[in-house]
């Protein structure tokens, strides 16, 4: 038999491994996370793109009519240029109507204070009452708001007056829009909490949890598992996980930005490590299932023209500066610390110098890591964001650093993508959309690291002194999900562009992205966390701490990624291309 074994053709083998690989598109979970993924997204663009809000072309051409003629009139952007582009960021698929049913099932817990039954249930008497209490500094806000933009009018006027010529008059001017815009989204802000809305969780939660077990039960089904297990326990899972959301809706914990992924897997932990996770939960931790579907939907957020938008400087920033800090922080970790765990070292890397925990399962799959170090590495990843999104905003007002320069700071450093835009809005418009673009560029390359890893592992770490590592070893171990994620860039980038940018923001931004895919993400993610958390025991993750090493790994190589990122930025964005930094 062995004799047989040996002398079986290699075309034979070929043939094998190439049924094997037809057969996985149904049986293995990389190639079910594209499915799953798909189907949703398919459904997001059937829904969104055969439902137009109405009068949308006519509004449009309206807006970029002013706009234009805006432009040619004066150096800077004036108010009515702002006014007619606001025109145009409020027309929205996500406020259709069907939409907005969708999203109430979607949703997950409001925000609270003190009782947290407020996060699930708001009656009409309770939300009037909420509007009531918001009111006056909406009103307030709205004022300051309205003197702002009287005074940038006539700062507008007076720069009219001289012809745009008088270069202070020109400056003043954009300052005052500056101080209106400010004063505007405040307004906004506030004005959203006076339009209280009645909703019931405990009604659209168990019909949400049904949809989505179901989801996954299909996968399950189909790869063999025991699915009727995996149903049960999902139910554990999704409880949770509407607790964490709840938890990090609580007013302190947004504070301090603790943010459901923190909640999750605390929660997860503290279970897992005093009673101990029951056994009929254990079929539903299917901790990578989760993410991956999850990934493949962030995909259709990566755009390529967003990319080309930003421009070279955006691109120097993040393609340059993380690969550069990835791969000193590895050979750090093997030279200088002496990690014995290869994996742990790579996929901390990986975690803090490409984009957080994204990348983390992406390279842990790639180089075959254990999911304790994995669960060690995001754990990390998410202690130093909630530290960064508070203190990199603070840092960056209190030295006074141009919030263009500090967007793409924390763009290029902080890692999880919500973060980097809640710390970027602590800032300005300019800033979150330099830090969100910069951080949409970076999550590019989560492919590109994926399968870099896989050759080097193939070819470095795992070969056998004297074999050839073959091309289809490197096919085997690099993370199928991956081309899901890059195949959803590319199909939605082709959409977008076809569209155009107005009509596209509109229904794909707003709609298919904002209003549908983004809600199952959410939710998809906090599974994933969830179930690290109930499947971690501290026991199994005590001996990497040992010596500190991981941590020291994660300082050292943060502090890096800081210091390098903020002079790239720096020479990017205002030694090289200070032209393309004048108009974002």
């Amino acid at each position: 038999m062995a004799e047989a074994v040996k002398q079986q053709p290699a075309s034979d083998i070929v043939v094998d491994k190439a049924t094997s690989s037809i057969s996985d598109l149904w049986k293995k979970e990389d190639y079910w996370a594209i499915w799953l993924g798909f189907i949703l997204l398919a459904i997001g663009l059937a829904l969104f793109l055969n439902n137009r809000p109405e009068g949308m072309e006519e509004k449009i051409a309206k807006a970029n009519a002013v706009i234009e003629a805006e432009a040619a009139r004066a150096p800077f952007k004036t108010v009515a240029y702002y006014e007619a582009q606001d025109a145009k960021g409020a027309i929205k698929g996500s406020d259709m109507p069907f939409a907005k049913t969708i999203s109430k099932y979607l949703a997950h817990p409001a925000g609270w204070s003190t009782n947290p039954i407020d996060g699930l249930v708001q009656d009409k008497a309770s939300a009037e009452a909420k509007s009531a209490k918001a009111m006056p500094a909406y009103e307030k806000a709205k004022a300051t708001a309205d003197a702002a933009k009287a005074e940038a009018l006539a700062a507008e006027d007076a720069a009219a007056a001289a012809g745009f010529q008088d270069a202070a008059l020109n400056q003043n001017a954009q300052d005052k829009m500056d101080d209106w815009r400010k004063a505007k989204k405040k307004a906004s802000s506030a004005k959203s909490k006076t339009s209280a809305k009645t909703f019931n969780q405990f009604t659209t939660l168990p019909v949400l949890m049904i949809a989505l077990g179901l989801l996954f039960a299909l996968g399950i089904k189909f790869m063999g598992k025991d699915t009727t297990g995996f149903l049960k326990g999902f139910v554990a899972v999704f409880v949770v996980a509407a607790i964490s959301f709840l938890l990090a809706g609580q007013s302190a914990s947004k504070q301090y930005g603790i943010e459901f992924a923190v909640w999750a897997i605390v929660i997860g932990m503290l279970i897992s490590n005093t009673v101990g996770t029951p056994k009929w939960i254990k079929p539903a931790l299917e901790t990578e299932f989760y993410i991956k579907t999850g990934l493949v939907l962030l995909g259709a957020e990566v755009l390529f023209n967003k990319i080309v938008a930003i421009g070279i400087p955006g691109i120097f920033v993040a393609w340059v500066v993380t690969p550069i800090v990835l791969i000193c922080t590895f050979i750090f970790g093997q030279k200088v610390l002496k990690m014995p765990s290869k994996t742990l070292n790579m996929v901390i890397s990986a975690d803090m110098s490409v984009c957080g925990t994204s990348a983390a399962i992406a390279t842990a799959a790639a180089c075959r890591a254990k999911k304790e170090e994995l669960t060690l590495a995001i754990g990390l990843s998410l202690v130093f964001t909630a530290i960064m999104m508070v203190a990199m905003p603070a840092a960056i007002k209190a030295t006074g650093m141009p919030y263009i320069l500090g967007g793409a700071w924390m763009g290029g450093t902080i890692d999880a993508t919500g973060a980097v835009a809640a710390a970027g809005a602590f800032l300005s418009e300019q800033a979150l959309y330099v830090a969100a673009t910069i951080k949409m560029i970076q999550n590019v390359l989560i492919g590109v690291t994926a399968f870099g890893v896989a050759i080097y592992w193939c070819y470095k770490v795992d070969c056998v002194p004297g074999q050839k590592v073959s091309a289809w070893e490197i096919w085997h171990r690099f993370p199928k999900f991956v081309l899901g994620f890059l195949t959803a860039s590319i199909i939605f980038s082709s959409i977008y562009g076809a569209l155009g940018s107005d009509v596209a923001f509109s229904l794909i931004d707003q709609g298919v992205l904002r209003g549908f895919v983004g809600g199952f993400r959410g939710w998809f993610f906090c599974f994933a966390f969830v179930s690290i958390g109930l499947a971690t025991n501290f026991r199994e993750l005590a001996h990497y701490f040992k010596g500190g090493k991981p941590l020291i790994l994660y300082v050292c190589g943060q502090s890096f990624n800081l210091a390098l990122t903020l002079l790239m930025a720096y020479i990017m964005f205002y030694v090289v291309f200070p032209d393309i930094t004048a108009k974002i």
